[in-house]
């Protein structure tokens, strides 16, 4: 058995998230499309039907998509058990003030936004009403106080306001 003075390593990251949603185009087009990942693999055309893949950069996919339990459903009721949301981490501020555009640029509803602290996050729903949330991190020695406390609060914020940070690149 695990101890619990034996933590996972620092280096474990989430790697990827994979969804069940009702209608397989409907999903790849809003991660595609709105939010810009790139569709890696389409099921449909490799001889997987009802499943599809997405991801950031080179990865082989930090999105996964299925309708095998799915096809045509709905989404759980709200407060039931399951999943809150997925989160996609951005570099900078910058970089997520340009996600923040694209979805502005698609009409695409914005649930909020709220400065964390340590993340100034973006939150909306997929088209299956899955909960996403695009977000940065400040730098790491901004996470913490004086006495070395985490800084934890939830201011909300316009997301607009990041659309006027956006400039030409540096």
């Amino acid at each position: 058995m695990r101890k619990a003075e034996d933590p996972v390593p620092t280096a474990v990251g989430i790697g990827h998230v994979h969804l069940r949603v009702a209608d397989l185009d409907r999903a790849v087009s809003f991660y595609r499309d709105v939010l810009g990942l790139t569709l890696n693999a389409y099921g449909p055309d490799l001889g997987v039907p009802g499943a599809a893949f997405l991801a950031a950069g080179g990865y082989h996919h930090h999105v996964g998509l299925n309708t095998w339990e799915s096809e045509g459903s709905t989404p759980p009721p709200p407060g039931h058990t399951g999943l809150y949301h997925l989160s996609l981490l951005y570099p900078d501020r910058r970089q997520l003030s340009l996600a923040v555009g694209r979805l502005y640029d698609h009409d695409y509803p914005v649930d909020g936004a709220q400065d964390h602290g340590p993340t100034v996050s973006v939150y909306l729903r997929d088209p299956d009403e899955n909960g996403v949330e695009l977000y940065y991190d400040r730098p790491q020695e901004r996470w913490f106080d004086e006495q070395g406390r985490p800084i934890l609060k939830n201011e909300p914020f316009d997301p607009r306001e990041l659309l006027a940070e956006v400039g030409p690149p540096s």
